[in-house]
C-alpha cells in the first residue's frame, strides 16, 4: 500500500498509518502494541506517540482514512449513477472499487473486522453509508433512474449489503468465481452481472396456468 498522505507527500505520518492499517486488519487493535507499529513502519515508539499520541489516536487516524477510502465509492451523483448503469457502462463501478482498494491494500481485511466484530467504529461507518446510500437512491428515484420503493430503507440496505458482501465474503467469492472480486478483472465481472440484475431481474414470473 503506498505511504502516500492525502497531500500526496511520502511522510513518516502515512508510513506509521499504513502500518498500523495492516496490523490491525491481521491481528486487531488489541493485540498490537506501539513497538509492533513502530517497527512495522521502520520508526521509534517516540515517533508514533509524536504523530498521534496513543494508540487510541492512531487508531483513530486509521479509522478515518479507513471510511474516506470507501465513501469515494459514493463520490458518483446521482446522474453519472444513472448514466452508469443505463448505459451498461459497468467498467464505472469496477473503476471506483480499484481506486477504493487498489491492489495489495489491507483495507478490505480492516474493514471486514469492523464489521463482523460489532466494533463501534464499524457500526457508524455502516450507518453513514447506509445514509449515504438512501440519500442518492432517493434522487435516483427524483430523476427517474430507479423505481419508487415502498419501503426505502430496506432497498438502501439490501443495496449497501450486497456491496459489503464484496469485503465481507471476498474469499469465499474468489473461490466460487475464480477469480478475486476486488481486482479490477474480478471487479468487471461481477459489476456487469448484477448491472444486469438490477436491471433487467433475475427471475422470471411463473406462466399463467391455461384457462380450462
Amino acid at each position: 500500500m503506498s505511504s502516500v498522505d492525502e497531500d500526496g507527500d511520502l511522510t513518516a505520518k502515512a508510513v506509521i498509518r499504513n502500518a498500523a492499517l495492516r496490523l490491525f486488519a491481521e491481528l486487531g487493535h488489541d493485540a498490537v502494541t506501539m513497538r509492533q507499529i513502530a517497527a512495522a513502519a521502520g520508526v521509534s515508539p517516540a515517533l508514533v506517540v509524536h504523530h498521534f499520541g496513543s494508540k487510541d489516536g492512531l487508531r483513530a487516524a486509521v479509522d478515518a482514512y479507513a471510511g474516506r477510502a470507501f465513501d469515494s465509492l459514493f463520490a458518483m451523483d446521482e446522474h453519472d449513477v444513472a448514466d452508469a448503469v443505463a448505459g451498461d457502462n459497468w467498467m464505472s463501478v469496477a473503476e471506483m472499487f480499484a481506486r477504493a482498494f487498489p491492489p495489495g491494500s489491507p483495507l478490505p481485511a480492516y474493514l471486514r473486522r469492523l464489521l463482523l466484530t460489532n466494533d463501534p467504529a464499524g457500526a457508524a461507518l455502516f450507518g453513514r453509508w447506509f445514509n449515504q446510500t438512501h440519500q442518492l437512491l432517493d434522487s435516483l428515484t427524483e430523476i427517474g433512474a430507479t423505481r419508487p420503493s415502498e419501503d426505502p430503507a430496506v432497498r438502501a440496505a439490501f443495496l449497501l449489503v450486497n456491496d459489503l458482501a464484496l469485503l465481507l465474503l471476498r474469499n469465499q467469492v474468489a473461490a466460487a468465481i475464480g477469480v478475486d472480486p476486488l481486482t479490477p478483472e474480478g471487479m468487471a465481472r461481477w459489476a456487469k452481472e448484477v448491472t444486469a440484475v438490477y436491471q433487467q431481474g433475475a427471475f422470471v414470473s411463473a406462466p399463467e396456468e391455461e384457462q380450462s
